[in-house]
């Protein structure tokens, strides 16, 4: 593999203005696409398999008429302590409800009086609003109509609060993104000491999560993609964007401090560490795209676009780095070095190249003074590092999993005021109803069987209300509303599910109807049990995978067990650092979390699928290092601190880089991506500075020789893809070296 990269990359550096103008163009044609496509409607989940998705489906198939798929909003009014439903108050609320149904869009509205949807205590009202449309088809016209009639509530002198989805938007990031990127530049330019080699890699990950997100959004209608998609594949291809870039650019300016041509440097370049970057984009391929083994499709569709983002990184990094190199050449090495390189020759050349620095340095680096100091106290490193993972990892123990709804938007939202007035109004299991759907067309007597299945939940514990039943007019199917006496996310509102579901069988057999609870509620328990049975064989298939490409990388059985078991501890702590925070409240004003409560349900699987992908990103890169020194035939020690001393410094910029694009969408309004953002930058913190950084050389310096050990068997079954470039070394040193005069090379720098 490293001699077919080595040419690959000559060739870009060589057809340098066609690689160049086919990566623009590609750009082009993607933001055509993104610019002249629809605008994505898609947001929709599913979860196929479950009873609540079958229910769901029932109820879309025997109620055609019902606009379950279009946008909703409840109109909440209060009166400061007084009754809305008589004198002036009720005259507002009902000016109200008038203003609403001239919506465009609005297909009913529920009057709050005719529908008894008014407390107890005759304090607060609801008003149901129903869209035609979803609420990304919504348009600012048609939610400023919302607002405007709430206002016109509040002049009158009610407290009137929106929730639902009508007033749901694409996530915003904030402006946190961008000092993330601003602080990618930063790193760059302190690791690189050059404006030009900082810039290349922040340019080609920026090109290339443009064409991925324009490739999205031109796609979304036509494959069903949720808002959330685009965001998430931004995130994380911008951050490995970065890193691969990084690490190919890295390596071209330490193959020109030795004293090679640039274009034979950036053969070499994309030749070693470009074998690193390819099988690190692979694992990171594997993780994502695994996530199908959960069969949630808009997980499957998040990860998959993703998983497209990180494969354009890779082509990227192999292809448009080095034809951009062709244009910068000794452009990309600090002045200092330059001078060296131009005015003392190779002897320079070669100074320079020992410590791949500004200027040449006779003391040890900080990444050759921290692998020798692991390598004097291998166990004291490496019981500091799992004792300290392990503390953090101590609250992933109370996870709570759960959907977002208006009780987890900030307090600061109409949303959320909404959500608590209903709560205090109706109590706390109003706003999560379970929907019980009643399929009746095998029963003798529909109605007496929807009586009979009422009286059973109503008499069940933790039910509050059940409603009459809603038949179709074909008259075989009904749903119910039973409202719980606790909040959503408690225990006993989940125990109310199971006890539905528990007497299920023994109702058919009583009336022959078949009854299925959903709701979203119902959804977030069945979502969470799905999630729990698919992550053993999601991490069965992800690791295993994994596991065989390391082994093929490494040609190691102990380097890539390490690396597994390593990645399990980093992720268990970050899952602990997320409990702390959003479900603790930890730090949680310092990060903006207004609302503490449940883990969203998917996070624990989708960070094990991007966190893995990416703490390998680490590992190959640092260990192949390693690898290639000890190939070279330097001993396993020595080997250790080889690598520490050429790719610590590369790895922590790059850990710092992907840290601050994770941690610029902590900024966003959307809770999701939010905890996604903080999720994924302390994973990474840990896996990169304890994991990869301590634990991995410590774990190394123990092992010794034995680190290396494959088997005969399997060293003779497993395809030598030779990414420490040992076939490569032999191959060029075969060949005629270019020219190396001092002063040819003098005015190298000058032509450019």
């Amino acid at each position: 593999m490293a001699t077919f990269l080595y040419k690959l990359g000559r060739l870009a550096f060589r057809r340098r203005l066609y690689v160049t103008f086919a990566w623009v163009a590609l750009l082009v044609v993607a933001g055509v696409g993104a610019g002249s496509a629809a605008t994505s409607t898609s947001n929709s989940f599913s979860i196929p398999g479950t009873e609540a998705q079958k229910a769901f489906d029932l109820m879309e198939q025997r109620f055609p008429d019902a606009s379950a798929n279009g946008a909703s909003a409840r109109v909440v009014f209060t009166a400061g302590g007084k009754k809305v439903d008589v004198g002036a108050e009720k005259a507002a609320v009902e000016d109200v409800v008038k203003e609403l149904k001239s919506g465009g869009q609005v297909s009913s509205v529920a009057d709050p009086f005719e529908s008894k949807a008014v407390s107890d205590k005759g304090t607060t009202a609801y008003a149901s609003v129903k869209y035609k449309v979803t609420s990304m088809e919504l348009t600012d016209k048609d939610r400023d109509a919302l607002k405007d009639a709430a206002q016109h509530g509040r002049d009158a002198g009610l407290t009137v609060e929106i929730g639902g989805d009508a007033l749901q938007a694409m996530p915003e990031t904030g402006a946190t993104e961008i000092i993330g990127i601003g602080i990618s530049a930063v790193v760059l330019l302190v690791t690189f000491a050059s404006l030009v080699a900082a810039g290349l890699p922040l340019l080609t990950a920026l090109i290339g999560v443009g064409i991925g997100v324009s490739s999205i959004t031109a796609l979304a209608n036509v494959l069903d993609l949720g808002s959330s998609t685009s965001t998430l594949a931004m995130m994380i291809g911008l951050a490995v964007g970065i890193d691969y870039a990084l690490f190919i650019v890295s390596r071209f300016r330490h193959e020109l401090t030795e004293g090679r041509e640039p274009e034979d440097a950036a053969g070499r370049a994309v030749g070693t560490a470009g074998s690193a970057v390819v099988f690190a984009g692979l694992t990171v391929l594997i993780a994502l795209a695994g996530l199908a083994v959960v069969n949630i499709p808009m997980l499957t569709k998040m990860g998959l676009a993703a998983a497209g983002t990180v494969a354009i990184a890779v082509l990227i990094a192999l292809t448009l780095i080095p034809a951009l190199l062709g244009f910068a050449k000794y452009r990309v090495l600090g002045r200092k070095v330059r001078k060296g390189l131009t005015g003392a020759g190779a002897g320079s050349a070669a100074s320079a190249a020992s410590t791949g620095s500004t200027a040449p340095e006779k003391k040890p680096n900080m990444g050759t003074r921290w692998a020798r100091f692991v390598l004097r106290r291998p166990i004291w490193v490496l019981v500091v590092g799992v004792l300290g993972l392990g503390a953090i990892a101590i609250p992933a123990a109370s996870l709570e999993l759960g959907l977002p709804d208006d009780g987890s938007q900030p307090v600061s939202t109409t949303q959320r005021k909404a959500y608590d007035l209903l709560s205090d109004g109706f109590g706390p299991g109003f706003n999560g109803p379970l929907m019980i759907a009643v399929d009746a067309a095998h029963s003798d007597d529909p109605k007496a069987a929807l009586d009979r299945i009422s009286q059973r939940i109503t008499t069940m514990d933790d039910v509050k209300k059940v409603t009459e039943p809603a038949f179709n007019k074909a008259g075989d199917t009904a749903m119910l509303t039973v409202v719980p006496k606790s909040k959503p996310s408690g225990l006993e509102t989940e125990d109310l599910v199971h006890q539905i579901r528990g007497q299920a069988a023994g109702l058919k057999s009583e009336t022959g109807a078949v009854t299925l609870v959903t709701g979203t509620t119902a959804m977030n328990i069945d979502v969470s049990q799905k999630l729990n049975d698919a992550l053993l064989p999601y991490l069965a298939l992800v690791v295993g995978l994994a596991f065989l490409l390391l082994m093929v990388v490494f040609r190691s059985v102990l380097v890539p067990l390490k690396a597994a078991l390593g990645f399990l501890l980093s992720v268990v702590a970050a899952l602990g650092a997320v409990v702390a925070v959003f479900q603790w409240g930890w730090l949680a004003s310092l990060l903006g979390v207004e609302q503490t409560g449940p883990i969203m349900s998917m996070m624990p699987i989708f960070m094990i699928g991007v966190v893995f992908g990416l703490a390998m990103d680490y590992e190959v890169f640092l260990v192949t290092r390693m690898r290639e020194a000890y190939v070279h035939g330097e001993r396993p020690g020595q080997a250790i601190v080889t690598g520490f001393t050429h790719g610590a410094r590369v790895v922590a910029a790059a850990a710092v880089i992907m840290i601050s694009v994770f941690a610029g969408f902590i900024g966003s309004s959307e809770s999701m991506i939010k905890m996604m953002g903080f999720g994924l930058a302390i994973a990474v913190a840990f896996d990169a500075f304890v994991v990869r950084m301590a634990i991995v050389p410590a774990v190394l310096a123990l092992l010794g020789k034995a680190a290396w050990w494959l088997p005969r068997w399997l060293d003779r079954i497993l395809p030598n893809v030779d990414v420490e470039g040992e076939q490569l070394q032999k191959n060029l040193a075969t060949q005629p070296a270019g020219p190396t005069d001092a002063s040819e090379r003098a005015h190298e720098p000058s032509r450019i």
